[in-house]
Protein backbone atom coordinates (compact mmCIF):
# COMPACT_ATOMS: atom_id res chain seq x y z
CA UNK A 1 0.00 0.00 0.00
CA UNK A 2 1.20 3.52 -0.75
CA UNK A 3 2.25 5.76 2.11
CA UNK A 4 0.67 9.19 2.47
CA UNK A 5 3.70 10.99 1.06
CA UNK A 6 3.82 8.54 -1.82
CA UNK A 7 0.62 9.72 -3.53
CA UNK A 8 -0.15 12.48 -5.98
CA UNK A 9 -2.74 14.69 -4.26
CA UNK A 10 -4.33 18.09 -4.82
CA UNK A 11 -4.00 20.35 -7.85
CA UNK A 12 -1.95 23.36 -8.90
CA UNK A 13 -1.84 25.59 -11.95
CA UNK A 14 1.47 26.78 -13.41
CA UNK A 15 2.34 28.99 -16.39
CA UNK A 16 4.17 27.62 -19.41
CA UNK A 17 7.40 29.52 -20.12
CA UNK A 18 8.46 31.02 -23.47
CA UNK A 19 10.31 27.80 -24.37
CA UNK A 20 7.22 25.64 -23.81
CA UNK A 21 8.24 24.25 -20.41
CA UNK A 22 6.20 24.09 -17.23
CA UNK A 23 7.42 23.48 -13.67
CA UNK A 24 5.98 20.36 -12.11
CA UNK A 25 4.73 21.21 -8.59
CA UNK A 26 7.31 20.46 -5.89
CA UNK A 27 4.93 18.07 -4.08
CA UNK A 28 4.55 16.02 -7.30
CA UNK A 29 8.32 16.01 -7.88
CA UNK A 30 8.77 14.72 -4.31
CA UNK A 31 6.43 11.80 -5.03
CA UNK A 32 8.36 10.99 -8.22
CA UNK A 33 11.60 10.92 -6.19
CA UNK A 34 10.00 8.91 -3.36
CA UNK A 35 8.73 6.34 -5.87
CA UNK A 36 12.02 6.27 -7.81
CA UNK A 37 10.34 7.37 -11.05
CA UNK A 38 12.71 8.93 -13.58
CA UNK A 39 11.09 8.05 -16.89
CA UNK A 40 7.51 9.25 -17.19
CA UNK A 41 4.86 7.34 -19.11
CA UNK A 42 2.36 9.84 -20.52
CA UNK A 43 -1.01 8.64 -21.79
CA UNK A 44 -4.04 10.34 -23.30
CA UNK A 45 -6.84 9.78 -20.77
CA UNK A 46 -9.64 7.50 -21.96
CA UNK A 47 -12.44 9.81 -20.77
CA UNK A 48 -11.18 13.30 -20.02
CA UNK A 49 -9.21 15.76 -22.22
CA UNK A 50 -6.19 15.20 -19.98
CA UNK A 51 -2.77 13.56 -20.13
CA UNK A 52 -2.13 10.98 -17.39
CA UNK A 53 1.47 10.76 -16.21
CA UNK A 54 3.08 8.11 -14.05
CA UNK A 55 5.98 5.75 -13.94
CA UNK A 56 6.53 2.54 -15.87
CA UNK A 57 4.16 0.86 -13.38
CA UNK A 58 1.27 2.81 -14.95
CA UNK A 59 2.08 1.32 -18.37
CA UNK A 60 2.54 -2.12 -16.75
CA UNK A 61 -0.93 -1.89 -15.21
CA UNK A 62 -2.55 -1.21 -18.59
CA UNK A 63 -0.52 -3.95 -20.27
CA UNK A 64 -1.61 -6.47 -17.61
CA UNK A 65 -5.20 -5.53 -18.41
CA UNK A 66 -4.56 -6.07 -22.15
CA UNK A 67 -2.85 -9.41 -21.42
CA UNK A 68 -5.86 -10.59 -19.40
CA UNK A 69 -8.02 -10.81 -22.54
CA UNK A 70 -7.58 -12.60 -25.87
CA UNK A 71 -4.74 -10.62 -27.57
CA UNK A 72 -6.60 -10.80 -30.89
CA UNK A 73 -9.92 -9.62 -29.48
CA UNK A 74 -11.42 -6.25 -30.44
CA UNK A 75 -11.12 -5.20 -26.77
CA UNK A 76 -7.35 -5.90 -26.65
CA UNK A 77 -6.86 -4.12 -29.96
CA UNK A 78 -8.80 -1.03 -28.83
CA UNK A 79 -6.91 -0.98 -25.52
CA UNK A 80 -3.52 -1.24 -27.27
CA UNK A 81 -4.50 1.53 -29.67
CA UNK A 82 -5.17 3.79 -26.66
CA UNK A 83 -2.36 2.63 -24.35
CA UNK A 84 0.43 2.34 -26.91
CA UNK A 85 -0.79 4.61 -29.72
CA UNK A 86 -1.79 7.33 -27.24
CA UNK A 87 1.27 7.12 -25.02
CA UNK A 88 4.81 8.51 -24.99
CA UNK A 89 7.77 8.50 -22.61
CA UNK A 90 9.09 11.82 -21.28
CA UNK A 91 11.56 13.07 -18.69
CA UNK A 92 11.72 16.16 -16.52
CA UNK A 93 14.65 18.49 -17.13
CA UNK A 94 17.22 19.26 -14.40
CA UNK A 95 14.98 22.04 -13.03
CA UNK A 96 11.92 19.77 -12.70
CA UNK A 97 10.18 21.10 -15.80
CA UNK A 98 8.17 19.19 -18.38
CA UNK A 99 8.08 20.14 -22.06
CA UNK A 100 4.50 20.87 -23.10
CA UNK A 101 4.62 19.20 -26.51
CA UNK A 102 2.10 19.19 -29.35
CA UNK A 103 1.15 15.68 -28.15
CA UNK A 104 -0.04 17.31 -24.91
CA UNK A 105 -1.46 20.53 -26.37
CA UNK A 106 -3.43 18.92 -29.20
CA UNK A 107 -5.20 16.46 -26.90
CA UNK A 108 -5.89 18.79 -23.95
CA UNK A 109 -6.34 22.25 -25.46
CA UNK A 110 -3.69 23.58 -23.04
CA UNK A 111 -2.59 27.10 -23.97
CA UNK A 112 -0.51 29.19 -21.56
CA UNK A 113 -1.22 27.41 -18.26
CA UNK A 114 -1.34 23.81 -17.07
CA UNK A 115 -3.33 22.47 -14.14
CA UNK A 116 -1.60 19.51 -12.49
CA UNK A 117 -4.12 17.16 -10.89
CA UNK A 118 -3.18 14.41 -8.43
CA UNK A 119 -4.80 11.03 -9.09
CA UNK A 120 -3.18 8.95 -6.30
CA UNK A 121 -0.63 6.80 -8.20
CA UNK A 122 -0.33 9.18 -11.17
CA UNK A 123 -1.09 12.80 -12.04
CA UNK A 124 -2.74 14.53 -14.95
CA UNK A 125 -2.20 17.64 -17.07
CA UNK A 126 -5.36 19.65 -17.78
CA UNK A 127 -6.35 22.89 -19.43
CA UNK A 128 -7.37 24.84 -16.27
CA UNK A 129 -10.98 25.66 -17.22
CA UNK A 130 -11.61 22.10 -18.43
CA UNK A 131 -10.42 20.78 -15.05
CA UNK A 132 -12.68 23.15 -13.10
CA UNK A 133 -15.66 22.17 -15.26
CA UNK A 134 -14.97 18.42 -14.93
CA UNK A 135 -14.49 18.72 -11.17
CA UNK A 136 -17.76 20.68 -10.83
CA UNK A 137 -19.57 18.04 -12.91
CA UNK A 138 -18.10 15.23 -10.79
CA UNK A 139 -19.15 17.05 -7.61
CA UNK A 140 -22.67 17.65 -8.95
CA UNK A 141 -22.98 13.98 -9.93
CA UNK A 142 -21.76 12.83 -6.53
CA UNK A 143 -23.74 15.33 -4.49
CA UNK A 144 -26.87 16.33 -6.43
CA UNK A 145 -28.33 19.58 -5.18
CA UNK A 146 -31.73 19.29 -3.50
CA UNK A 147 -34.65 20.67 -5.51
Amino acid sequence: MLGVMNRFLSNATNRIDAKGRVSVPASFRSVLVERGIQELYCLQDFIFPAISIGGPDLLDRYERQIASVDPFSPEANRMSLLVHGGGVFMRLDAEGRLMVTDFIRDFTGIGTEVTFVGRSDHFQLWQPQAFHEAQAAARAGRFPRPA
